[in-house]
């Protein structure tokens, strides 16, 4: 599928240093190009929430979108260099909800009132379909990983124990970080589900039990 194919997804067939550049020139930044990439971007994403991870051959996400593999190596440079920009998108877009968080909603109210729309919001960013996509790229690709994809993954948790100290006032740098390990655990584990049923999952309790566990955490070790 992908191995005549140029890419670092080589790897599945047996050469794990082949790349390719993208062609397109580093300041192109013409309407037209972007609303390309983005194309792309949203047919891979669609791509990967039908089918899964197999992972996708470019010709395959090329039929869909309805362009060509020289689209592709132009913006993209390789299979490799698509599959990062979907995880680039998904990350830009969960570290932009975070940052967007009101500085009320998370300092104001009760700790049970901040933690449910803190919860809330981050589990809609989660489980939007770019970061979903995202997520299952990672995971399918966790020996392959460049080092782009870990920084990600370290601003996410320097973001979530950031918010951790908002939630609960007085809480030392470990209460925080343990507070933003278990919301990226819990909710990470419930997209995973949602993925891997055939059928949509109502997360609805099992992120109110979320909440209520922070709740007594923060309420036990704040100041």
């Amino acid at each position: 599928m992908i191995c005549g194919r140029p890419t670092t997804f080589g790897a599945f067939c047996g050469n794990p240093n082949a790349m390719t550049a993208p062609r397109r020139p580093p300041t192109g930044t013409q309407a037209r190009a972007e609303r390309t990439r983005t194309a792309v971007i949203d047919e891979t994403v669609r791509c990967l929430l039908d089918e899964g991870f197999a992972p996708p051959s470019v010709r395959h996400i090329t039929d869909r979108a309805g362009l060509t593999w020289g689209v592709v190596q132009y913006h993209f440079g390789d299979l490799n260099g698509l599959l990062m920009a979907v995880v680039d998108r998904g990350f830009d877009e969960l570290l932009d909800a975070l940052d967007e968080l009101p500085t009320q909603a998370v300092r104001e109210g009760s700790v049970a009132a901040r933690t449910a729309f803190v919860v809330d919001t981050i589990w809609n960013a989660f489980s939007s379909p770019t970061s979903m996509a995202a997520l299952e790229i990672l995971i399918s690709t966790r020996g392959l990983r460049d080092a782009v994809a870990n920084t990600h993954l370290a601003d996410l948790m320097a973001t979530l124990t950031s918010l951790g100290r908002h939630l609960g006032e007085g809480l030392s740098a470990p209460h925080a970080g343990r507070i933003g390990n278990l919301i990226w655990a819990t909710l990470r584990g419930l997209v995973v589900a949602q993925m891997t049923w055939p059928e949509p999952v109502d997360s609805t309790r099992d992120r109110q039990a979320l909440v209520e566990v922070i709740t007594a955490y923060i309420e036990l070790h704040g100041g």
